[in-house]
């Protein structure tokens, strides 16, 4: 009894001989997060060790430790009794026990043994293996689910612009080929009949399927790049009806730009078909906006061949081709390979999906639609960065944006970013064919899709949609290829006209004339004072609002644009090289 009241004597003596340093370098507040009294937070600093007495200082005692709220990570060492003589400052450590050591009250007690400290806020939680494997399967699960969604659609899909001069019979074949493959039915086409006919317009029905504007069916002319859809035995389609009147043209370079094949129809009646070719009509530059758009194969079809000053003749038909092909050969078009010729009528559906048989007995190949389906598979960037420019946007009920998807593949719910805005939006809804919701869009599909939380205000035409992990360039500023395909005059650096590029319509100033490229594609050492027609020239080309592109090698989608002024294509070209991207991706 004695012995345990001389150390209770002895606690007392020491602890009315202790003070409280705030100031030593060993104190640092700490919350341990596991605490029942206390709220978590974080350290600022990690806490100094206090090194332990060397053993030459025996009768000194060391700092003690009193840790509140955890229990100390070290071992605490055994002191003799004898060894207290002057106590040192006491470190109070609250929350995560200190690293110094502390010694033992009494020399009877044997060390303890050392318990873990209670995990604090700056200390990494251990990985749980079963916790990550079932996040992994969690990820192989919706992956294999997302790819049999995109498995489903197991039809190709082709869009098919249809383009030619004015009164060609463009929207009256697009028409017909609707009543014939069944997406507009009898009952319908009958209305149009009818109404056509009060109208006194009574040979324009079949166009009102595809122009469905009270102004198109008035005048007879196609304002917008009207779209529909038809499907056959092998391919789903989305028709692409170009305007054919050239004060429209901006809107048939935004339709040329999703079509993966163009349809060119050429009226065969007298007086018609030189009207639209010799003598400014659209014809040529329909056809040279279309290959510059990236369009590799062209359908010609030589419509109106029952008309009566042609009667399905031969000849007529081998004056039309004879006149058109070295025209499309300069344009770039090989007559072999990317040029077919087919004879039909529009109107009555002669040649259009079944062959024009005994009426015209000199042409035995196949019909339009045989033709379509027979053509080679479009190579899709399914895989790819996510691109869909953005050719129509409105609101109903929400934000809704229309346009082809490039490269990549949506779904419901899916992240995108808006370019060049770089807005964060999300997929509500994706319509397909006929408006029919659809819950996933591959590439090549021309899609319209409903987004969430995004005002159609900062929408525009020619902006980008992509994905989260992967966004487009944005430039004002671009090193380009320049082909001279019609000038009056010269053009010198400062020269204005307007840019269209995929979607995109913008303002442009050739800033510099680089290079000069000769027929052998070898650029001049000296900027050429000026270019003329038919020169082909490295321009540098400044916007004067930021826009979405790439490369020509990267992305030929993002990468090919035309030059119009005044009305007229006066250049086609190709992007070679981006100029501030970084700058202005930095500053977005």
């Amino acid at each position: 009894m004695a012995n345990q009241q001389d150390n209770v004597d002895d606690v007392t003596k020491k602890t009315g001989e202790m003070s409280l340093n705030v100031g030593a370098k060993a104190f640092v507040p700490k919350f341990n997060v596991k605490a029942p009294a206390f709220a978590p937070r974080k350290a600022t600093q990690p806490a100094a060790p206090v090194a332990a007495a060397p053993a030459e200082n025996a009768g000194v005692a060391k700092p003690m430790t009193i840790s509140i709220g955890g229990s100390s990570s070290n071992n605490t060492a055994a002191a003799p009794a004898e060894a207290v003589a002057v106590p040192k400052p006491v470190t109070i450590s609250i929350g995560e026990a200190s690293t110094s050591q502390a010694p033992a009250v009494t020399d009877a007690a044997p060390a303890a043994e050392p318990t873990p400290a209670a995990s604090s806020v700056d200390s990494p939680a251990p990985e749980n293996p079963a916790t990550e494997t079932a996040t992994n399967e969690v990820a192989v699960e919706e992956e294999e689910e997302d790819d049999e969604l995109f498995n489903e659609q197991t039809k190709e899909h082709t869009n098919v612009i249809f383009i030619g001069h004015v009164d060609a019979g463009k929207s009256t074949l697009g028409g017909n080929i609707l009543f014939l493959t069944g997406m507009v039915d009898k009952r319908t086409m009958e209305k149009y009949e009818r109404e056509a006919k009060e109208a006194g317009r009574e040979s324009w029905y079949l166009s009102w399927a595809l122009d469905t504007n009270q102004e198109e069916r008035a005048k007879g002319k196609t304002v917008e790049c009207g779209r529909a859809f038809f499907e056959t035995d092998k391919r789903r389609y989305t028709i692409l009806d170009a305007p054919g009147h050239k004060n429209f043209v901006p809107s048939m370079v935004g339709g040329a730009a999703q079509a993966d094949v163009a349809v060119l129809v050429i009226s065969a009646r007298r007086g018609e078909f030189e009207t639209g070719f010799e003598r400014g009509g659209q014809t040529r530059e329909h056809a040279v906006l279309v290959k510059t758009a990236g369009v590799r194969t062209l359908i010609v079809a030589i419509n109106k061949m029952d008309d009566p000053t042609v009667g399905w003749d031969k000849a007529r038909y081998d004056e039309v081709t004879s006149k058109l092909t070295p025209f499309l050969k300069k344009t770039g078009y090989s007559p072999k390979t990317d040029i077919i010729y087919i004879p039909m009528s529009g109107y009555t559906g002669a040649g259009v999906k079944d062959r024009v048989g005994s009426a015209c007995s000199w042409y035995t190949g196949p019909s339009l639609l045989e033709t379509l389906d027979g053509l080679q598979s479009v190579e899709r960037k399914t895989n790819g960065p996510l691109r869909i420019p953005i050719s129509e946007k409105y609101r109903d009920m929400g934000t809704i944006v229309s346009g082809k998807i490039e490269s990549g593949r949506i779904r419901i719910n899916q992240k995108m970013m808006l370019m060049p805005e770089k807005h964060i939006c999300e997929v509500s809804n994706i319509y397909g064919a006929n408006e029919a919701e659809e819950k996933t869009a591959i590439s090549g599909d021309n899609v319209r899709i409903k987004l969430r939380g995004i005002e159609d205000g900062l929408v525009q035409n020619g902006h980008v949609l992509v994905d989260l992990k992967h966004p487009c360039h944005i430039t004002r500023e671009f090193d380009a290829l320049l082909i001279i395909r019609e000038a009056k005059n010269i053009i010198t650096s400062g020269y204005k006209s307007v840019l269209h590029v995929h979607t995109a319509t913008e303002e442009v100033i050739l800033s510099k004339l680089l290079h000069k490229v000769n027929a052998k594609n070898q650029r001049s050492r000296a900027p050429p004072p000026f270019i003329k027609q038919n020169e082909k020239c490295i321009v540098r080309i400044q916007t004067t609002k930021p826009i979405c592109v790439e490369r020509f090698e990267d992305f030929p989608q993002l990468g090919r644009f035309t030059l119009r002024d005044e009305g007229k294509t006066i250049a086609v070209g190709k992007i070679l090289k981006l100029v501030e991207t970084n700058t202005i991706n930095a500053a977005n």
